[in-house]
Protein backbone atom coordinates (compact mmCIF):
# COMPACT_ATOMS: atom_id res chain seq x y z
CA UNK A 1 0.00 0.00 0.00
CA UNK A 2 1.35 3.71 -1.21
CA UNK A 3 0.56 7.02 -0.15
CA UNK A 4 1.59 10.31 -0.82
CA UNK A 5 1.01 13.06 2.57
CA UNK A 6 3.05 15.92 1.23
CA UNK A 7 -0.11 18.30 1.09
CA UNK A 8 -0.58 18.68 4.27
CA UNK A 9 2.18 21.27 5.10
CA UNK A 10 1.72 22.67 1.42
CA UNK A 11 -1.43 23.33 1.97
CA UNK A 12 -0.71 24.66 5.17
CA UNK A 13 1.55 26.89 3.56
CA UNK A 14 -0.38 27.95 0.62
CA UNK A 15 -3.53 28.91 3.22
CA UNK A 16 -0.67 31.31 4.99
CA UNK A 17 -0.21 33.24 1.84
CA UNK A 18 -3.49 34.17 1.09
CA UNK A 19 -3.89 34.95 5.24
CA UNK A 20 -3.24 38.21 4.51
CA UNK A 21 -4.98 39.72 1.61
CA UNK A 22 -7.99 38.15 3.04
CA UNK A 23 -7.36 39.99 6.31
CA UNK A 24 -6.94 43.03 4.91
CA UNK A 25 -10.05 42.75 2.80
CA UNK A 26 -11.78 41.61 5.47
CA UNK A 27 -11.63 44.49 7.81
CA UNK A 28 -11.72 47.34 4.83
CA UNK A 29 -15.37 45.79 3.53
CA UNK A 30 -16.03 45.06 6.88
CA UNK A 31 -16.02 48.74 7.90
CA UNK A 32 -17.39 49.94 4.80
CA UNK A 33 -20.36 47.60 5.40
CA UNK A 34 -21.72 49.89 7.79
CA UNK A 35 -21.08 53.23 5.97
CA UNK A 36 -23.53 51.35 3.11
CA UNK A 37 -25.95 50.06 5.51
CA UNK A 38 -26.58 53.75 7.34
CA UNK A 39 -25.96 55.50 4.11
CA UNK A 40 -28.88 53.18 2.27
CA UNK A 41 -31.50 53.79 4.97
CA UNK A 42 -31.16 57.51 4.99
CA UNK A 43 -30.67 57.65 1.42
CA UNK A 44 -33.82 55.03 0.68
CA UNK A 45 -32.07 53.19 -1.79
CA UNK A 46 -32.59 49.53 -2.20
CA UNK A 47 -29.32 49.36 -4.68
CA UNK A 48 -27.19 50.62 -2.23
CA UNK A 49 -29.05 48.13 0.75
CA UNK A 50 -28.35 44.79 -1.90
CA UNK A 51 -24.86 46.25 -2.22
CA UNK A 52 -24.24 46.40 1.80
CA UNK A 53 -25.69 43.49 2.33
CA UNK A 54 -23.74 41.85 -0.56
CA UNK A 55 -20.76 43.45 1.42
CA UNK A 56 -22.51 41.79 4.57
CA UNK A 57 -22.03 38.20 3.25
CA UNK A 58 -17.75 38.76 1.82
CA UNK A 59 -18.06 40.00 5.70
CA UNK A 60 -19.19 36.69 6.81
CA UNK A 61 -17.38 34.69 3.98
CA UNK A 62 -13.78 35.98 4.30
CA UNK A 63 -13.97 35.69 8.12
CA UNK A 64 -15.04 32.11 7.51
CA UNK A 65 -12.18 31.79 4.92
CA UNK A 66 -10.13 33.08 7.31
CA UNK A 67 -10.71 30.56 9.82
CA UNK A 68 -10.73 27.61 7.35
CA UNK A 69 -6.70 28.51 6.67
CA UNK A 70 -6.45 29.03 10.67
CA UNK A 71 -7.61 25.88 11.65
CA UNK A 72 -6.52 23.84 7.97
CA UNK A 73 -2.69 25.13 9.26
CA UNK A 74 -3.38 23.74 13.01
CA UNK A 75 -4.32 20.61 11.99
CA UNK A 76 -2.13 20.43 9.09
CA UNK A 77 -1.05 16.56 8.33
CA UNK A 78 2.29 17.67 8.78
CA UNK A 79 1.51 18.11 12.26
CA UNK A 80 -0.47 15.32 12.57
CA UNK A 81 -0.91 13.83 16.18
CA UNK A 82 -2.18 9.84 15.56
CA UNK A 83 -4.68 10.37 19.12
CA UNK A 84 -6.17 13.59 17.31
CA UNK A 85 -8.84 11.62 15.01
CA UNK A 86 -8.11 14.27 12.11
CA UNK A 87 -6.53 11.60 9.44
CA UNK A 88 -7.01 14.32 6.86
CA UNK A 89 -6.63 16.88 8.46
CA UNK A 90 -9.73 19.74 8.68
CA UNK A 91 -8.87 20.76 4.55
CA UNK A 92 -12.88 20.21 3.93
CA UNK A 93 -13.46 23.21 5.69
CA UNK A 94 -12.62 25.31 2.99
CA UNK A 95 -15.29 23.79 0.93
CA UNK A 96 -17.77 23.82 3.86
CA UNK A 97 -17.28 27.97 3.95
CA UNK A 98 -17.04 28.08 0.18
CA UNK A 99 -20.70 26.29 0.20
CA UNK A 100 -21.88 28.59 2.84
CA UNK A 101 -20.90 31.67 1.00
CA UNK A 102 -23.03 30.85 -1.98
CA UNK A 103 -26.24 29.86 0.41
CA UNK A 104 -25.42 33.25 1.71
CA UNK A 105 -24.75 35.29 -1.48
CA UNK A 106 -27.81 33.44 -3.12
CA UNK A 107 -30.22 34.48 -0.14
CA UNK A 108 -29.29 37.81 -0.42
CA UNK A 109 -29.65 37.87 -4.22
CA UNK A 110 -33.18 36.38 -4.43
CA UNK A 111 -34.12 39.02 -1.42
CA UNK A 112 -33.14 41.70 -2.98
CA UNK A 113 -35.15 40.97 -6.45
CA UNK A 114 -38.46 40.24 -4.74
CA UNK A 115 -37.80 43.81 -2.73
CA UNK A 116 -37.19 45.15 -5.80
CA UNK A 117 -39.96 44.23 -7.72
CA UNK A 118 -42.11 45.29 -4.90
CA UNK A 119 -40.68 48.61 -5.08
CA UNK A 120 -41.08 48.62 -8.69
CA UNK A 121 -44.78 49.83 -8.08
CA UNK A 122 -44.07 51.88 -5.20
CA UNK A 123 -41.91 54.04 -6.69
CA UNK A 124 -40.21 55.60 -3.27
CA UNK A 125 -37.85 58.33 -3.22
CA UNK A 126 -34.18 58.38 -3.65
CA UNK A 127 -31.72 60.76 -2.71
CA UNK A 128 -29.22 60.07 -5.21
CA UNK A 129 -25.91 62.37 -4.12
CA UNK A 130 -25.39 60.66 -0.87
CA UNK A 131 -25.67 56.97 -2.62
CA UNK A 132 -23.23 58.02 -5.51
CA UNK A 133 -20.77 59.31 -3.01
CA UNK A 134 -21.05 55.76 -1.07
CA UNK A 135 -21.49 53.70 -3.97
CA UNK A 136 -17.96 55.46 -5.51
CA UNK A 137 -16.34 54.71 -2.40
CA UNK A 138 -17.95 51.08 -2.16
CA UNK A 139 -16.30 50.89 -5.81
CA UNK A 140 -12.68 51.50 -4.77
CA UNK A 141 -12.91 49.09 -1.66
CA UNK A 142 -13.72 46.30 -3.86
CA UNK A 143 -11.22 46.81 -6.33
CA UNK A 144 -8.80 47.07 -3.80
CA UNK A 145 -10.04 43.48 -2.17
CA UNK A 146 -10.90 42.44 -6.07
CA UNK A 147 -7.08 42.75 -6.87
CA UNK A 148 -5.95 41.39 -3.51
CA UNK A 149 -8.06 38.52 -3.83
CA UNK A 150 -7.53 37.40 -7.40
CA UNK A 151 -4.31 35.47 -7.44
CA UNK A 152 -5.27 33.15 -4.58
CA UNK A 153 -8.61 32.60 -6.02
CA UNK A 154 -6.65 30.39 -9.06
CA UNK A 155 -5.36 28.27 -5.46
CA UNK A 156 -8.69 27.67 -3.70
CA UNK A 157 -11.81 27.42 -3.58
CA UNK A 158 -12.38 28.75 -0.69
CA UNK A 159 -10.29 31.94 -1.96
CA UNK A 160 -12.71 31.66 -4.99
CA UNK A 161 -15.93 31.68 -3.15
CA UNK A 162 -14.69 35.20 -1.16
CA UNK A 163 -13.15 36.62 -4.80
CA UNK A 164 -16.55 35.70 -6.57
CA UNK A 165 -18.33 37.82 -4.38
CA UNK A 166 -16.10 40.94 -3.94
CA UNK A 167 -16.63 40.50 -7.49
CA UNK A 168 -20.07 40.61 -7.25
CA UNK A 169 -20.05 43.55 -5.02
CA UNK A 170 -17.60 45.19 -7.39
CA UNK A 171 -20.31 45.12 -10.09
CA UNK A 172 -22.90 45.84 -7.86
CA UNK A 173 -21.26 48.88 -7.35
CA UNK A 174 -20.88 50.33 -10.45
CA UNK A 175 -24.78 49.31 -10.72
CA UNK A 176 -24.97 51.13 -8.27
CA UNK A 177 -23.47 54.43 -9.15
CA UNK A 178 -25.54 54.16 -12.56
CA UNK A 179 -28.53 54.00 -10.56
CA UNK A 180 -27.56 57.02 -8.62
CA UNK A 181 -26.57 59.12 -11.76
CA UNK A 182 -30.32 58.10 -13.50
CA UNK A 183 -31.95 59.59 -9.71
CA UNK A 184 -29.97 62.32 -9.42
CA UNK A 185 -30.23 63.61 -13.00
CA UNK A 186 -33.15 62.76 -14.05
CA UNK A 187 -34.99 61.91 -11.39
CA UNK A 188 -35.83 58.25 -12.40
CA UNK A 189 -36.50 56.61 -8.84
CA UNK A 190 -37.71 53.49 -10.80
CA UNK A 191 -33.86 52.96 -11.92
CA UNK A 192 -32.85 51.63 -8.10
CA UNK A 193 -34.94 49.10 -7.79
CA UNK A 194 -34.52 48.26 -11.28
CA UNK A 195 -30.54 47.94 -11.00
CA UNK A 196 -31.15 45.89 -7.92
CA UNK A 197 -32.85 43.72 -9.49
CA UNK A 198 -30.24 43.21 -12.61
CA UNK A 199 -27.63 42.99 -10.06
CA UNK A 200 -28.96 39.91 -8.62
CA UNK A 201 -29.80 38.34 -12.06
CA UNK A 202 -25.97 38.95 -12.72
CA UNK A 203 -24.86 36.87 -9.59
CA UNK A 204 -27.05 33.93 -8.80
CA UNK A 205 -25.22 32.37 -12.10
CA UNK A 206 -22.45 32.78 -10.47
CA UNK A 207 -23.52 31.79 -7.03
CA UNK A 208 -24.67 28.37 -8.40
CA UNK A 209 -21.50 27.44 -10.21
CA UNK A 210 -19.21 27.78 -7.57
CA UNK A 211 -22.21 26.39 -4.93
CA UNK A 212 -22.51 23.15 -7.53
CA UNK A 213 -18.91 22.65 -7.35
CA UNK A 214 -18.97 22.62 -3.28
CA UNK A 215 -21.61 20.37 -3.09
CA UNK A 216 -19.31 17.92 -5.60
CA UNK A 217 -16.81 17.75 -2.95
CA UNK A 218 -18.68 17.50 0.15
CA UNK A 219 -20.57 14.53 -1.95
CA UNK A 220 -17.34 12.58 -2.55
CA UNK A 221 -17.89 12.94 -6.40
CA UNK A 222 -14.82 11.99 -8.95
CA UNK A 223 -13.24 15.58 -10.20
CA UNK A 224 -15.00 16.37 -13.68
CA UNK A 225 -11.79 16.33 -15.36
CA UNK A 226 -11.03 12.37 -14.25
CA UNK A 227 -11.83 10.24 -16.97
CA UNK A 228 -12.58 7.31 -14.51
CA UNK A 229 -12.48 4.70 -17.04
CA UNK A 230 -9.22 5.67 -18.70
CA UNK A 231 -7.86 5.64 -15.20
CA UNK A 232 -8.96 2.27 -14.65
CA UNK A 233 -8.01 0.96 -18.29
CA UNK A 234 -4.32 2.79 -17.45
CA UNK A 235 -4.24 0.98 -14.46
CA UNK A 236 -4.92 -2.14 -15.45
CA UNK A 237 -2.42 -2.04 -18.48
CA UNK A 238 0.59 -1.72 -15.74
CA UNK A 239 3.37 -4.64 -16.22
CA UNK A 240 1.64 -7.31 -13.87
CA UNK A 241 -1.63 -6.06 -13.22
CA UNK A 242 -4.48 -8.18 -14.14
CA UNK A 243 -7.27 -6.21 -12.53
CA UNK A 244 -8.70 -3.28 -11.21
CA UNK A 245 -11.47 -3.07 -8.69
CA UNK A 246 -12.51 -0.86 -6.16
CA UNK A 247 -11.67 2.19 -7.70
CA UNK A 248 -12.08 5.33 -5.90
CA UNK A 249 -11.45 9.55 -7.03
CA UNK A 250 -12.49 12.26 -4.96
CA UNK A 251 -11.51 16.06 -4.21
CA UNK A 252 -10.17 16.54 -0.38
CA UNK A 253 -10.09 20.34 -0.82
CA UNK A 254 -9.01 22.88 -3.56
CA UNK A 255 -5.62 21.30 -5.35
CA UNK A 256 -5.75 18.63 -3.23
CA UNK A 257 -7.29 15.38 -4.90
CA UNK A 258 -7.05 11.34 -4.09
CA UNK A 259 -7.23 8.55 -4.99
CA UNK A 260 -7.35 4.66 -4.08
CA UNK A 261 -7.74 1.13 -5.85
CA UNK A 262 -7.14 -2.78 -5.65
CA UNK A 263 -4.83 -3.45 -7.58
CA UNK A 264 -4.79 -7.54 -8.86
CA UNK A 265 -1.53 -8.64 -10.07
CA UNK A 266 -0.62 -12.47 -11.21
CA UNK A 267 1.85 -14.43 -9.43
CA UNK A 268 5.65 -13.86 -9.78
CA UNK A 269 4.88 -9.89 -10.43
CA UNK A 270 7.23 -7.57 -8.68
CA UNK A 271 4.60 -5.86 -6.20
CA UNK A 272 7.28 -3.06 -5.30
CA UNK A 273 7.41 -2.35 -9.12
CA UNK A 274 3.89 -2.14 -9.76
CA UNK A 275 3.14 0.24 -6.76
CA UNK A 276 6.03 2.85 -8.38
CA UNK A 277 4.17 2.76 -11.66
CA UNK A 278 0.53 3.19 -10.38
CA UNK A 279 2.16 5.99 -8.19
CA UNK A 280 4.29 7.54 -11.12
CA UNK A 281 0.56 7.79 -13.32
CA UNK A 282 -1.32 8.93 -11.25
CA UNK A 283 1.25 11.46 -10.33
CA UNK A 284 2.29 12.58 -14.09
CA UNK A 285 -0.55 11.92 -16.10
CA UNK A 286 -4.06 12.35 -13.55
CA UNK A 287 -2.24 15.09 -11.47
CA UNK A 288 -3.05 13.07 -8.09
CA UNK A 289 -0.59 13.03 -5.69
CA UNK A 290 -2.46 11.08 -3.03
CA UNK A 291 -2.70 7.38 -3.98
CA UNK A 292 -3.39 4.23 -2.04
CA UNK A 293 -3.40 1.11 -3.80
CA UNK A 294 -4.10 -2.27 -2.02
CA UNK A 295 -2.41 -5.41 -3.64
CA UNK A 296 -3.92 -8.43 -4.31
CA UNK A 297 -2.42 -11.57 -5.75
CA UNK A 298 -4.69 -13.49 -8.58
CA UNK A 299 -5.11 -16.62 -6.49
CA UNK A 300 -7.10 -14.43 -3.98
CA UNK A 301 -10.46 -14.25 -4.09
CA UNK A 302 -13.59 -12.07 -2.03
CA UNK A 303 -12.00 -9.04 -2.15
CA UNK A 304 -13.93 -7.54 -4.48
CA UNK A 305 -16.82 -8.54 -3.54
CA UNK A 306 -17.66 -5.40 -1.57
CA UNK A 307 -21.50 -4.33 -0.31
CA UNK A 308 -21.25 -1.17 -1.14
Amino acid sequence: MTGEHQHGPTLARAGERHRGPLLISFVMIGGFFIVEVITGFLTGSLALLSDAGHMLTDVIGLGMALAAIHLASRFSLGDDRPDDGHTFGVYRLEILAAFVNALLLFAVAIWVMIEAVRRLFDEPEVIGAPMLVVASLGLVVNLIAFALLREGSRESLNVEGAYLEVLADTVASVGVIIAAVLVESLGWNWADPAMAVLIGLWILPRTWGLGRRAVRVLLQAAPEHIDLRALADDLAHIDGVSDVHDLHVWTLTSEMEAASAHLVVSSGADQHAVLDRARELLSTTYRIDHGTFQVEPDSHNGCDNVAW
